[in-house]
């Protein structure tokens, strides 16, 4: 997505791990400036004169432009509501997968599902050959999709291969027409 989302707080890692464990299904990275003691929340500007800061939440772009901040309490959470609208503004037309995201929704339950880009080469032939054997599938494009991006190079071990195909938990990685009938017959 090109963004990234910290939050920072000068806590110490108990405190993070609760701090992560309250914000439910959300998901990104909380930095414990512990020590040295609050040298990141300085140069971002939340470090108080006293010491202390209070949680903040930054946004920063591809090119590590802070796009928005989100500075609150050290007892208030805050409000995802507010950050995943932040997201979708900074993005244009993320909105459906800023919302799987924030959801916590999981890859699809269907028998198939195929992992493309638009630019994929063999995806186009997959789409067909799928259809001309009549096999229901759902596709999910990965340069949308943060997760499932992640998901498919995992799968790939490091490399990100289009199309991959999840059938009934048999991965296979690009579109090999004898190997698709094989596990297409298990299910």
């Amino acid at each position: 997505m090109n963004v990234q989302v910290l939050g920072i707080s000068i806590d110490h890692v108990p405190c993070i791990k609760a701090w992560a464990e309250s914000l439910g299904k959300i998901r990104y990275p909380l930095l414990s400036d512990f020590w040295p003691h609050g040298n990141v929340a300085k140069k971002y500007g939340v470090l108080r004169k006293e010491g202390y800061t209070e949680r903040a939440i930054f946004i920063l772009d591809r090119d590590n432009i802070i796009r928005y901040i989100d500075i609150h309490n050290i007892d208030d959470q805050p409000n995802n509501d507010e950050l995943m609208d932040e997201l979708k503004r900074i993005i244009p037309g993320s909105a459906k997968l800023i919302d799987r995201l924030y959801k916590g929704e999981e890859e699809p339950t269907e028998d198939v599902v195929m992992y493309c880009t638009p630019w994929c080469v063999d995806c186009p032939k997959a789409r067909k050959w799928l259809k001309d054997n009549n096999i229901p599938y759902t596709e999910i494009d990965i340069s949308t999709d943060l997760a499932a991006a992640r998901q498919v190079r995992a799968w790939g071990e490091g490399f990100q291969v289009t199309p991959t195909f999840n059938i009934k938990g048999d991965i296979l990685l690009d579109f090999k027409e004898d190997k698709l009938k094989e596990l297409l017959l298990k299910k």
